[in-house]
């Protein structure tokens, strides 16, 4: 189709070209834009169905692997009420993210890790922190990830994300964490 276009455009232009070569030199000067013209022409009509921009290079498999999992990262947090161990129904849709990605991706494993506030005993808090990762967990299994592709550790309240002792600290610490591992 684009060798249709410059044939057009040569077949337009040479006749144009023969006039010029027969005239006097007086109207050299005209016919030479004339024929400028006619070859602009010929050229928009030749790019007027290119597309033109920059090339963007093809991301290998595992390149993309890699961009997909630092997109889940930016939502790798499940929040848990105080006391509870229940995946509240807002984190569904972050954690169907993760499954969908998993189920995808058989070869990628995932530690998720239970977190408490600073309230309760150290015991308690340990066995809270691992409820409530086991509690993803489960909801991951039953989106359809393998259960070897996940592993479950309970930090209690050994890495509180806010120190302060306010209501709105203590509810940042009440957390579930998915942490992809390489």
């Amino acid at each position: 189709m684009q060798l249709n276009k410059v044939l057009k455009g040569l077949f337009i232009a040479l006749p144009v070209m023969t006039m010029m070569a027969c005239s006097s030199s007086s109207g050299v000067k005209e016919q030479a834009e004339s024929n400028d013209s006619a070859m602009e022409s010929s050229t928009e009509n030749q790019n007027s169905g290119v597309q033109m921009g920059s090339m963007e290079p093809v991301m290998s498999a595992e390149e993309q692997m890699r961009e997909d999992i630092a997109a889940l990262e930016n939502e790798q947090v499940v929040y848990f009420d105080f006391d509870r161990a229940t995946v509240r129904s807002d984190y569904y849709p972050i954690l169907d993210k993760h499954a969908d990605f998993l189920v995808k991706h058989h070869g990628v494993n995932i530690v998720i890790e239970g977190h408490c506030d600073e309230r309760g005993t150290p015991e308690y808090n340990i066995s809270l922190g691992e409820s409530r990762a086991k509690s993803v967990a489960t909801y991951l299994q039953n989106a359809g990830v393998s259960p070897s592709q996940i592993s479950v550790v309970s930090y209690g309240e050994e890495k509180p994300v806010n120190t302060g002792h306010s209501e709105s600290a203590f509810a940042e610490n009440r957390r579930g964490v998915l942490v992809y591992q390489n």
